[in-house]
């Protein structure tokens, strides 16, 4: 059946090529021919794949940050104190680019030897893996708040010895102090997650703590121990009025900053082109600085206050 059907096209196609076509079928044929597959100018493609070795440190690096992120913790007071008394390389840079491990330099036995004590003395916290991480989080909140109280007699007598007002202390030692552990946290937290709000958490939620416990805890239970003596409480603002006022000003400026750094151009509220993150930091080291200044100038009574 085929061969008679091709027979007979082939027929018709010599008829119509004998005798002279109408218009209809010129305009037919033509059309026809239209849609015919036909070579262009350039008739090969040639596709080279090539690896990005860029690309794939890029995704290598993420995904072992992500994998820190998913296996961060210990599993036996064991490990936690082979990890403090081992010297290992620190930051990003334990693996080179040719994927070995890279040796500790002079610097990390340096900084090693300076901080084992710290290391072995945090290694007593119980690892994560007990009580399902309650009795680290425990613990942890319990030695942080010890070593907070530490350093903030430590200062106060720094201050004292040297001729320093309270309110010059607190917002220079004490708050330096207690803040740098929360600025080193927000730095792993925003280096290890993909957005930021860890780190701005981090941060928000650290000075929440301070203020609501800090302050409100403390003056709770005096004010409930003079209470039950059948004195009343009485605390003097002193400069509070004028540090508050000066923090809100420049929290302001710093929220502005980071509204602003939103932009597609810029990519986020952390990290993006050099240029920007060099700007962001030094204003906002330049404002902690401002702070310090003014709050120093106005307890010395060279400003007025409120």
């Amino acid at each position: 059946m085929k061969r008679g059907i091709s027979a007979l096209l082939l027929n018709q196609a010599a008829d119509f090529a004998q005798r002279k076509p109408s218009v209809e079928e010129e305009e037919a044929k033509r059309i026809a021919e239209m849609g015919k597959p036909i070579l262009g100018e350039h008739p090969k493609l040639e596709v080279v794949i090539e690896e990005s070795y860029e690309f794939k440190s890029t995704v290598d690096k993420l995904i072992k940050k992500t994998n820190l992120a998913l296996v961060v913790g210990t599993h036996s007071w064991r490990d936690q104190f082979m990890e403090a008394i081992t010297v290992s390389a620190a930051g990003d840079e334990e693996e080179d680019d040719s994927g070995e491990e890279r040796l500790p330099s002079c610097f990390d036995y340096v900084m090693h030897f300076l901080t084992v004590f710290w290391k072995v003395l945090f290694a007593c916290v119980p690892p994560t893996e007990y009580l399902n991480g309650w009795a680290c989080f425990v613990v942890s909140i319990i030695v942080i708040g010890i070593l907070t109280a530490i350093i903030g007699d430590l200062a106060s007598h720094f201050g004292c010895t040297i001729g320093l007002k309270d309110s010059v202390t607190a917002v220079v030692f004490v708050a330096f102090g207690t803040s740098v552990p929360d600025t080193f946290a927000s730095k792993v937290a925003a280096t290890q997650d993909v957005y930021a709000d860890a780190s701005i958490g981090n941060v928000t939620g650290s000075n929440a703590v301070n203020v609501f416990l800090g302050i409100g805890l403390a003056w709770s239970v005096a004010a409930i121990y003079w209470a039950s003596q059948g004195q009343e409480f009485h605390v003097s603002a002193g400069t509070l009025a004028f540090s508050v006022t000066l923090f809100t000003i420049f929290a302001f400026v710093c929220i502005s900053v980071l509204l602003y750094r939103r932009r597609p151009h810029i990519g986020g509220e952390l990290g993006g082109p050099k240029g920007y993150r060099l700007a962001t930091s030094l204003l906002f080291v330049s404002l902690w600085l401002l702070y310090i200044l003014f709050a120093t100038l106005e307890a010395y009574c060279y400003i007025k206050g409120f």
